[in-house]
């Protein structure tokens, strides 16, 4: 790919414009995509308009641009995402049934937590977490277990700071963190009360794939429920999810 003036390669730029989107950011005009990836007008409607043309963004009557439905089928070709919530999926669907709350699933990618999948029951309670979006891992029961069986390089990482408060009883402190993530390793499941919404209780429990610990998963209760019922559930999903991986 041709780099531009300064030095930054035509792929970078590309990915520049795609991470624009959010999940509260689904549609843009080109200015502002231009503007939030810090790209000149110019290069920013060249590289729409060519990524429109290729189908990985679309542009509605009023033009405005949203991300493509290619996007989306290129990405789940293959994916270890895709295989890990096919496996998942009737599993969670199990622990819905018994909580009727909220269950999740989520790996590790690039430093956070990343949401794979989430049901959630009509009257659930309150719960930020959305599919495809990211948490920071010292700030959720999901990226607690994430960062728990993490490699030492990443966990020390993150140990380093900083560790933003999300919610008051987010841990911020690292030694309190490291004593966390080490009894999790322990018990091989955590309880986390208050570390994103202070109304939740976050419950998770680590999944593996031929021993190595690929994913989180986890139920989001409100504060007065009992966390018991829900740590049970999320096991035996898990020990079945694992079980099902094996055959994929």
């Amino acid at each position: 790919m041709a780099n531009s003036p300064s030095g930054e390669s035509m792929t970078e730029r590309i990915v520049r414009v795609l991470d624009t989107f959010s999940a509260d950011r689904t549609m843009q005009t080109t200015s502002e995509i231009a503007q939030r990836a810090g790209l000149a007008p110019s290069t920013a409607h060249r590289i729409v308009g060519d990524l429109i043309r290729s189908g990985l963004l679309e542009r509605d009557e009023d033009r405005r641009v949203r991300l493509g439905m290619r996007l989306w089928e290129l990405a789940l070709r293959g994916s270890s995402a895709l295989r890990l919530r096919q496996a998942a999926l009737p599993h969670m669907e199990q622990v819905q049934t018994r909580i009727r709350q909220h269950t999740q699933l989520a790996v590790l990618d690039q430093g956070e937590a990343l949401f794979l999948e989430r049901l959630s029951h009509p009257d659930a309670g309150a719960n930020i977490t959305r599919v495809a979006g990211r948490l920071p891992l010292h700030a959720s029961s999901s990226g607690l277990v994430l960062l728990a069986f993490a490699d030492p390089e990443v966990r020390d990482r993150v140990l380093d700071g900083p560790l933003p408060a999300v919610a008051p009883e987010t841990i911020t402190a690292p030694i309190a963190l490291r004593a966390a993530l080490a009894g999790i390793r322990r018990q091989g499941f955590v309880i986390a009360p208050g570390s994103v919404d202070a109304v939740s209780t976050g419950v998770a429990v680590p999944v593996r794939d031929r021993g190595v610990v690929v994913a989180a998963l986890s139920a989001v209760l409100p504060r007065e429920m009992l966390t018991v019922p829900a740590v049970h559930a999320l096991r035996k999903a898990s020990t079945a999810i694992e079980n099902a991986l094996l055959q994929h």
